[in-house]
């Protein structure tokens, strides 16, 4: 932690310094320029924005607008947010639909709601979520386990003392990733990894992962939150064909389409468990509970918009929607923990 703040107080030292230094290029008084060339092209300027490049014409050079900025190039938040997220609530299907006829100027991409969501959801489980606590058992079986790793680093830097080529590289790769098990390994011990819990209730064909989850249950299940962060887009392929197969023989839905309608209904998700989070953490537990009943009407009101369908058509196949996002939640843990498992 105190390294971090000393970055970032170097950081804003060569800020301060680079400001310093650097030409104020035409800058007046009040943090603006004043030019009549393009700063970006050279062209010049005849409107509030170059005609070439599609730049501002004129840049402000104050704090305010470099986090105007920030905010602009995470969300669009000056007007974007504000269409997007009511109608991701309450009318998503009117969402999807206008994004997919071509109304993009007026909301937040998918995928940048997405990504900007993943990352708010997994700030909020880590900060909020708490802390759990390992058994003796599990303490042991941790510590046996990281001795096992340390002494099979040793073998591996011996080997690679004397490899060369290919062979070479492919100890450098395993030494790597047992270097990140350990790092891993030495954090739970100290207390500064959150273990939490898994419970393996897979399909048979799954039995192996499991099995080799089960060897260490708490520290699959770290390395199961940190993959998922990492790996979160898989969700968006994993679970379009199950979308496109509730309308198989259509010719006017495209996977794209389902694709639009996937990453918009994952956004609304993830911010469900970010609103679950929050509520357990001033302790309406119940409340965060009841959310669990949102997501199929959402689903609901999604399809029944965005693709155009009857009450009953919406209805059966939000039903087997419903069905299908366990099973996608099964495969992308599956994955994950197959990623995340020990040798």
């Amino acid at each position: 932690m105190v390294g971090e703040f000393e970055a970032l107080g170097d950081a804003v030292t060569g800020g301060i310094v680079g400001r310093a230094v650097e030409p104020k290029a035409g800058e007046g008084d009040d943090g603006h320029t004043h030019e009549t060339s393009c700063l970006n092209c050279g062209t010049a300027l005849i409107g509030p924005h170059c005609h070439v490049c599609g730049q501002h014409a004129h840049v402000h050079r104050t704090l305010t607008a470099f986090f105007h900025d920030f905010l602009h190039g995470v969300l669009h938040f000056e007007g974007k947010i504000w269409r997007t997220l009511p109608l991701l609530a309450w009318k998503p299907g009117d969402l999807t639909r206008r994004y997919v006829a071509g109304q993009r100027a007026s909301f937040i991409s998918p995928i940048a709601l997405f990504l900007f969501c993943v990352f708010l959801m997994f700030a909020a489980v880590s900060l909020l979520g708490g802390m759990g606590e390992f058994s003796q058992e599990a303490k042991k079986d941790l510590a046996s386990d990281l001795a096992k790793d340390k002494q099979k680093l040793a073998t591996l830097e011996r080997q690679r003392a004397g490899a060369t080529g290919p062979v070479a590289e492919k100890l450098d790769d395993r030494i790597g990733d047992l270097k990140g098990e350990i790092k891993v390994e030495e954090a739970v011990q100290r207390g500064e990894i959150s273990p939490g819990t898994i419970e393996s209730s897979m399909a048979p064909w799954l039995a192996e992962t499991v099995e080799t989850a089960q060897k260490n249950p708490e520290l699959v299940a770290y390395k199961l939150k940190t993959n998922a962060y990492k790996f979160s887009w898989l969700i968006i392929p994993l679970s379009v064909p199950f979308v496109w197969l509730l309308f198989p023989f259509s010719r006017r839905f495209r996977l794209y389409d389902h694709t639009v309608f996937v990453t918009y209904s994952l956004c609304f998700m993830t911010l469900l468990v970010v609103a679950g989070v929050l509520f357990q953490w001033v302790g309406l537990t119940a409340v965060a509970g009841l959310l669990w009943l949102i997501p199929p009407f959402h689903m609901y009101r999604q399809l029944k918009g965005a693709y155009g369908l009857s009450r009953w058509g919406a209805i059966w196949r939000a039903t087997v929607l419903t069905i299908f996002a366990l099973i996608v939640i099964s495969l992308f843990a599956a994955l994950l923990v197959g990623v995340g498992t020990f040798d």
